[in-house]
């Protein structure tokens, strides 16, 4: 199985200033060949990404011989990356590729034969050796290094093809989540989890550093320090985030066998600009991202429900379905039982029962639900996050 591991680098100015070069040539050789792609397509040509590295190859050393001074994997791992961009685009799964700007995803990758780790350091060719953070977390065989830029700070992914996998969970609960912008998760057995909320708690900071980058002259020093405090609130409120999904993800896939989710549609709920915000803050789309791969590793699985299923409108006890129930709504009790329902906990219920109708385990046994008896204020999964 192959795993990535990002660790923060500790670089010096000597160090840091070999990346931003090696980055530069990486971007440089990516829009070069995109703009002789485009050259020879229109010219009738067919262009390959062999072709390309190959033609790179050839003329680099009297037309660009500032490439020489970084590792030669920086600009041929480039036209490698432009080669899979066109091979996504031809297949329908991406947009057609764009030319690269300086400081937007600077990043450089090194193949396995090109670096080496040790313990907390990481070999770099023309360079030596550069501290991390942490040691590596994997043992394998180490595939490819990306270094990349975010926020002043410098980090390297290394993506090890390990035989080091979380253990195969044993559970057959089924559990039904629902998501909301109020709460960021309930579960059908009455865990409740609230949410960080990073950026709600943290927008008037990053309304001032906004105004204060507006007021900067540009391309003054002072403007560069500003928009440098910007992103590096930008890159806490997104670690915020990643770190509550992780944690929560990670409990869901280690409890239970199977988690029924909602099939969301984000991409029109971002549209509308009362939900945009909180729907945003959440991060409805990385949560099932994060949550499939970490069953399918621990052998669970993930139903998401179709995105029309009236998870919220049915009553989960007698199967009553409400014609209107606008979002206002939270509590409401049902007109044929009489059970009074919490909106978001009746939603996951409902979305448990749809699994335990509809799935059974390979001998054939019925799966059996969570325990939906549990307290509706356990708050398990819920993060605590320090603002400073």
């Amino acid at each position: 199985m192959l795993r990535s591991h990002k660790i923060a680098l500790q670089p010096n100015n000597k160090q840091s200033t070999y990346f931003a070069k090696a980055c530069g040539v990486a971007r440089f050789a990516f829009n070069w060949g995109l703009a002789e792609w485009k050259r020879q397509y229109e010219a009738g040509e067919k262009p390959t990404e062999a072709s390309l590295r190959r033609q790179l190859n050839s003329i680099k050393r009297d037309q660009f011989p500032w490439m020489l001074e970084v590792t030669k994997n920086a600009p041929q791992m480039a036209i490698i990356h432009l080669g899979q961009a066109f091979r996504n685009f031809f297949s329908g799964r991406a947009k057609y590729p764009t030319f690269k700007k300086k400081g937007v995803h600077d990043s450089f990758t090194l193949t396995n034969d090109q670096f080496a780790v040790s313990g907390k350091r990481i070999r770099i060719p023309n360079l030596g050796w550069v501290r991390m953070q942490e040691a590596l977390r994997f043992s394998g065989k180490i595939m490819s290094a990306t270094i990349s830029r975010k926020a002043g700070k410098w980090f390297v992914s290394i993506t090890v093809d390990t035989e080091d996998v979380p253990p195969m969970s044993e559970s057959q609960a089924i559990v039904g989540v629902d998501l909301g912008i109020n709460r960021l998760a309930t579960l059908s057995d009455g865990t409740m989890v609230s949410g960080a909320k990073p950026y709600k708690t943290l927008l008037k900071r990053l309304r001032r550093l906004s105004r204060s980058l507006s007021r900067k002259q540009k391309g003054s020093k002072n403007r560069a320090k500003a928009k440098q405090k910007l992103a590096k609130l930008h890159v806490r409120i997104a670690n915020i985030r990643h770190d509550e999904l992780h944690k929560l993800t990670t409990n869901l896939a280690s409890q239970y066998g199977v988690i029924v989710i909602e099939d969301l549609n984000v991409k029109g709920m971002m549209t509308n600009h009362r939900l945009a915000r909180a729907v945003g803050d959440m991060g409805f789309h990385e949560f099932r991202r994060q949550l499939e791969y970490k069953t399918a590793m621990r052998g669970g699985r993930v139903i998401v429900a179709d995105r029309w299923f009236a998870s919220s409108k049915a009553c989960s006890d007698c199967g009553t379905k409400e014609e209107d129930m606008p979002l206002s709504i939270r509590e409401w009790t049902c007109p044929e039982c009489g059970i009074h329902h919490d909106r978001d906990l009746n939603a996951a219920r409902n979305l448990m029962k749809l699994a335990v109708s509809s799935t059974a385990t390979a001998c054939g046994e019925s799966v059996r639900p969570a325990n939906t008896g549990a307290a509706s204020t356990k708050q398990e999964f819920n993060v605590k996050a320090t603002y400073v």
